[in-house]
């Protein structure tokens, strides 16, 4: 099966932003939790009403941040570098009313830094740094000291170390969490990147291919056609009229010349060159069912059978491209399974389901793992392999997969999901 369309770059950093809104709202709570066992279990007084205005201010950068995510995909970096800056300057405000830098929870501003090392680019990192530096300076000059009850003014330095530990444990959680799941989005980011530059230069490999083709088919237009006339100016010669078989042998001279030369006209019209031809309109069945028909006559197959299974018949407008690729399947099929070949096609929801059966010995896994690369092929010959690349390539271009896979029996199963959209005429119906 072809991979699903490669991940935008720009995913990693949305999925970033998704992680840093869930460790804010971890955040809005271990706060919450924090004044509710310091104010409450530890009767220690805290200036309620700026605290929860922090925590207010979190919440809201929570959800509008939310709302960007959803919203919009250009200037992520900007949000998220501005998210991490309101981060600071709320932490800054809530130490500046319980103790300033004499308050353990200081040390978060270290987990800020960390968490804008990684997601963002080095001169906004070190920003991040400049404006942790002006929250200490401002905490170190201006803070309100904890009153403290009696009973704990005595063991102020224990009450530090619990909340150092405490606070240690906190970044030590976080960090872990946190970085695991920004390697694995970086992870995700880079195998993106790996996929485009892999489908670029297949793209290469496919366009020089075409090029190819195309000249090759221009030099054998003319070789054809002098072919062509040979075999009807020996048809007409009486004297070999006589001669048994003979007619039957020119006439099968002649197909396969009418064969070559369609071949050559369809590689011309998908290279755009089919001179004032237009797109034929047809029909799903009469489109299968023509397909069939020419490899069932052209190749001699004993039995080629097939199952039109569609349904309702549409319009479609035929092409060229998609035609010789699914002869590239029957071909394989044929090579390795001469006395039966079975074509299937139903309707797969708003897609086509074309299956090309064979009694061959099927696929190996190494083929199967590599699908749709080219060059890879049991047949032992030079261009093995190309026809399932090009066929993978056409459908990914035309938004549809490939599906292969070995049968319970023997043989082998090329199954192709065509989206009907891709080739649907534009009048609907059936023609």
């Amino acid at each position: 099966m072809i991979p699903a369309s490669a991940p935008q770059i720009t995913d990693a950093v949305r999925r970033n932003m998704a992680l840093l809104i869930q460790l804010r709202w971890l955040a809005v709570g271990g706060q919450l939790l924090t004044i509710l066992v310091v104010h409450g279990a530890m009767e220690i007084p805290l200036p309620l009403a700026p605290l929860l205005a922090a925590i207010g201010l979190l919440v809201v950068i929570n959800l509008v941040t939310q709302f960007i995510l959803q919203r919009r995909v250009a200037g992520l970096e900007y949000a998220l570098f501005a998210a991490l800056l309101f981060d600071i300057a709320a932490l800054t405000w809530q130490l500046h009313f319980t103790g300033g830098l004499a308050n353990p929870f200081a040390a978060l501003f270290l987990l800020q830094v960390v968490i804008g090392a990684m997601l963002l680019r080095p001169s906004a990192s070190w920003t991040m740094v400049a404006a942790t530096l002006l929250a200490l300076a401002i905490l170190a000059a201006d803070s309100v000291p904890l009153d403290l009850p009696p009973d704990l003014q005595d063991d102020e330095f224990s009450l530090y170390l619990q909340g150092s530990f405490v606070c240690f444990g906190l970044i030590a959680v976080l960090l872990v969490a946190f970085v695991t799941r920004i390697a694995r989005n970086l992870r995700d980011r880079d195998a993106a990147l790996a996929a485009i530059r892999q489908r670029a230069a297949e793209e290469d490999h496919i366009v020089r291919m075409g090029l190819l083709a195309s000249g090759a088919a221009h030099e054998l237009g003319t070789p054809l056609a002098t072919l062509s006339v040979l075999v009807n100016d020996l048809r007409a010669m009486p004297e070999l009229k006589v001669v048994n078989d003979l007619e039957a042998d020119l006439a099968d001279m002649e197909i396969a010349v009418r064969r070559c030369k369609t071949i050559v006209s369809g590689i011309l019209m998908s290279a755009g060159e089919a001179r004032g031809e237009a797109p034929q309109r047809t029909t799903m069945r009469a489109f299968l069912t023509d397909i069939a028909e020419e490899w069932r006559e052209a190749r001699g197959l004993e039995t080629l059978e097939f199952h039109d299974r569609f349904g309702a018949d549409i319009a479609i407008v035929s092409d060229p491209a998609l035609r010789q690729v699914i002869g590239n399947v029957i071909d394989n099929a044929i090579d390795v399974s001469p006395q039966w070949v079975g074509i299937e096609a139903v309707r797969d929801g708003d897609a086509l389901a074309l299956s090309v059966i064979d009694r061959g010995p099927g696929f190996s896994d190494e083929i199967l793992a590599s699908l749709g690369q080219p060059y890879r092929s049991t047949k032992g010959r030079p261009g093995g392999g190309l026809g399932l690349f090009l066929l993978v390539n056409v459908m990914r271009k035309l938004g549809g997969e490939v599906r292969a896979g070995n049968r319970d029996g023997s043989g082998a199963k090329v199954t192709i999901f065509l989206p009907l959209a891709a080739i649907a005429h534009p009048t609907g119906g059936p023609k």
